[in-house]
């Protein structure tokens, strides 16, 4: 039976956002035993989750030893595990692929920035290699002859996100979780400093508290008659593009300074993505296409003889600061964020769900989480 929200329902949690975020501490709260309600304006993951390209590649992305780059490699760790209990959960595969991702440079200026990257990371204790340009090529022969050198990241891996989507779906509602879609959370009462419930498009949920999981929409939510202040996240258009590649062209992750591809067990080669920031407008658009094709080119010139798939947008959702908001509320009891993910919510997802059921539950989350509470922006 589908999950309904009337008037006067009841959960000791409500999370607002029905994303891989809100879905990962759906399940795991559920895990925990507590009665979670999960509301989600459309329909499950079909927003940034389901338009991202499942890259796990914190160190990939990462110019620098951080708070971030610790939070984004212990959640990329978590991975193996997280994959076989929802596989047990649901019999899905979410096609974990520990391939590996390689940087490539083009530019002797690019082949120093490697270089550097590699001694702090390696410094750091970090999994990574050096590559001449030969050796790039051995491991993968169809990318360009143009390039310089590579660094390969033995430990920064790939899943395939939809596949993610429904197996979080399944498992959170086999655990007891109740999960609505198109239903509109529009606003958090609170009554002296504290949760009360939640107003939503088809009546009011009482709970004591609140999860904001909604990501580039989390400005949305008012409380009572007010809104979250200054705005909190703001839209980040990504454009993707994929392409049919049967043989594949490539095994690995493949990144550049300007583009990616990432290649799918069926035959799939994804490529992009642009970052824009146009508000709300998820258009695709030639020019972001045009851009995606190039950069794929300079990685795989034998990608010019691709059938081109499909191609889509997503809005990733980015705070003032570039990083998530992850934590509890100071002045309102009962309020938590898991928002503002950016361009690492299927990474952070296995993490995030715990640091949320750990908060919730009276635990202590690890100690360099707190770089990422809602304090350092003074919000409700």
């Amino acid at each position: 039976m589908k999950d309904v929200v009337t008037n006067g329902s009841k959960a000791d949690v409500v999370i607002i956002g029905g994303g891989v975020i809100g879905l990962s501490i759906a399940r795991e709260l559920a895990r925990r035993k507590l009665d979670v309600l999960l509301l989600e304006r459309g329909r499950f993951g079909a927003e940034a989750s389901a338009a991202a390209a499942g890259m796990l590649a914190p160190q990939a992305e990462a110019d620098r030893d951080d708070d971030f780059l610790r939070l984004a490699c212990a959640s990329r760790d978590l991975y193996p595990e997280f994959a076989q209990t929802l596989y047990e959960e649901t019999g899905i595969d979410i096609e974990l692929d520990r391939t590996g991702t390689l940087y490539l440079a083009f530019t002797e200026e690019e082949a120093r920035e490697l270089e550097k990257r590699y001694r702090w990371q390696k410094s750091a204790g970090l999994e990574v290699e050096i590559l001449s340009a030969a050796e790039a090529l051995s491991l993968e022969p169809k990318l360009s002859p143009e390039i310089q050198a590579a660094l390969r990241f033995p430990r920064d891996w790939q899943v395939e996100n939809r596949r993610l989507i429904g197996a979080l779906v399944c498992a959170a509602q086999k655990l007891g979780a109740r999960l609505c879609a198109d239903v509109e959370a529009t606003s958090i009462k609170i009554e002296g400093k504290r949760v009360e419930a939640v107003e939503t498009s088809t009546g009011r949920v009482h709970a004591a508290m609140a999860i904001i999981a909604c990501g580039a929409w989390t400005d949305l939510i008012r409380f009572g008659e007010g809104d979250l202040g200054e705005p909190l996240i703001r839209p980040v258009r990504g454009q993707m593009l994929c392409l049919e590649a049967r043989p594949p062209i490539v095994r690995h992750v493949v990144y550049s300074l300007r583009g990616y591809l990432v290649p799918r067990r069926d035959g799939r080669l994804l490529a992009g993505s642009t970052i824009e920031r146009v508000g709300f407008d998820k258009s695709v658009t030639v020019h972001g296409l045009r851009e995606i094709i190039d950069h794929a080119l300079e990685i795989a010139p034998e990608a010019a003889a691709l059938p081109v798939r499909d191609s889509w947008a997503g809005l990733r959702p980015q705070t003032r600061d570039g990083w998530p908001l992850i934590g509890a509320s100071e002045a309102i009891e009962g309020l938590f964020y898991a928002t503002g993910h950016y361009r690492n919510g299927i990474l952070l997802a296995p993490i995030t769900g715990k640091i949320i059921g750990s908060l919730i539950c009276g635990e202590e989350p690890q100690s360099f989480t707190e770089r990422f509470t809602p304090a350092r922006f003074k919000i409700k």
